[in-house]
């Protein structure tokens, strides 16, 4: 079931999932496995605490709280959360920084 926080996110990449290559689409996505390339969308992103993605992202509102190699952009709001890993750039209009959070 979907709640009201992620009504817009239609795609999930699995756990034991591994993408080599870029991930284009118009929704929103979650992602709890593995991308080796860039996500764009004009959805929401969501990087569960597993997640690992090398490579840059871009979304409407981005969440993270796995590890990102590459630059972060967002036409919204972006969210580090404690377990994060960021090495990068991060572009937004909007950032919040949960204590613990790690971004260089």
């Amino acid at each position: 079931m979907i709640n009201k926080k992620n009504k817009n996110i239609q795609t999930m990449i699995g756990l034991d999932m591994v993408i080599d290559g870029s991930v284009r689409l118009k929704n929103g996505i979650i992602v709890y496995g593995q991308i080796k390339g860039s996500i764009e969308t004009k959805g929401p992103v969501r990087l569960a605490k597993n997640a690992f993605v090398k490579g840059n992202v871009f979304g409407s509102d981005i969440r993270i709280a796995g590890v990102v190699e590459g630059d972060i952009s967002s036409m919204g709001q972006v969210t580090l959360l404690k377990t994060c890993k960021v090495k990068g750039d991060i572009t937004y209009k909007k950032l919040v920084v949960e204590d613990g959070a790690k971004f260089e």
